[in-house]
């Protein structure tokens, strides 16, 4: 599965078309020559652009002439918000979406979208900045679940909450300071925030949030891991939804 273009025609014409592109890496340096409007419309278009080392990018193109620069691209095709909510209405039920605010490890978005799949979640929602995209890596870790479950990718997390809450969904986010799970009513039009591995739920996203919901700890230690957690907290949701 190729998710990755290589070179700077190939590139500059993947931003043009509209195509979802992840991140692009350039070459370290002064950029010079046709290397510059890939970088000018790479910024208008809110991709991450990240500087590595020549030897980097040698590696990544595995021969291919990269001429300084490589992006990664979206190995699946992303959904809007409205196309979620729609495929709830469709089977007539209350909406239950996933928010993934910054995970950045391909492994925990998996795992998260082959449980979202798994507790029949209609969604999972993440950012275009600081995420992980829909790789190859991604892809594996579900299990297959990339191909039953929409991913829509916003460009702020917090404001799409807010539409969310317009249409009528309650935002519970998970975190060890909050209410005990079970004692939160998940029940009905859910959206369900998981923060990223290591700084958890970004402090705008939290307010914007209707409750906060904890996994109760009964060992040494505190924390779980963020597609564990998001595990939890998903089956926590369908058992209320099928009592």
């Amino acid at each position: 599965m190729n998710d990755k273009i290589i070179g700077r025609n190939p590139v500059l014409e993947a931003i043009r078309s509209g195509r979802s592109v992840d991140k692009i890496l350039v070459k370290k340096g002064k950029y010079e020559g046709s290397i510059v409007p890939i970088i000018k419309k790479a910024k208008d278009a809110g991709i991450i652009i990240q500087e590595v080392e020549r030897a980097k990018l040698d590696q990544i193109a595995e021969g291919e002439n990269h001429q300084g620069v490589i992006a990664y691209v979206s190995a699946y095709d992303y959904v809007s918000v409205k196309d979620i909510l729609d495929k709830a209405r469709e089977k007539n039920e209350p909406p239950f979406v996933i928010i993934c605010d910054k995970i950045t490890d391909p492994h925990n978005l998996g795992a998260i979208l082959r449980t979202a799949n798994c507790v029949g979640a209609h969604g999972v929602i993440i950012p275009k900045r600081n995420s992980v995209g829909l790789n190859s890596v991604v892809a594996k870790t579900s299990a297959g679940a990339v191909e039953y479950t929409p991913v829509a990718k916003v460009t702020n997390i917090a404001n799409t909450i807010d539409s969310l809450k317009d249409e009528g969904l309650w935002i519970a986010a998970a975190d060890m300071d909050g209410q005990e799970m079970y004692d939160i009513d998940l029940k009905g039009s859910l959206g369900l925030v998981i923060g990223s591995e290591g700084e958890g739920i970004s402090r705008l996203v939290r307010e914007k949030c209707d409750f906060i919901a904890s996994i109760p700890m009964a060992g040494e230690i505190n924390s779980l891991n963020a597609s564990v957690a998001a595990g939890v907290l998903m089956y926590e949701a369908l058992r209320q939804r099928r009592k």
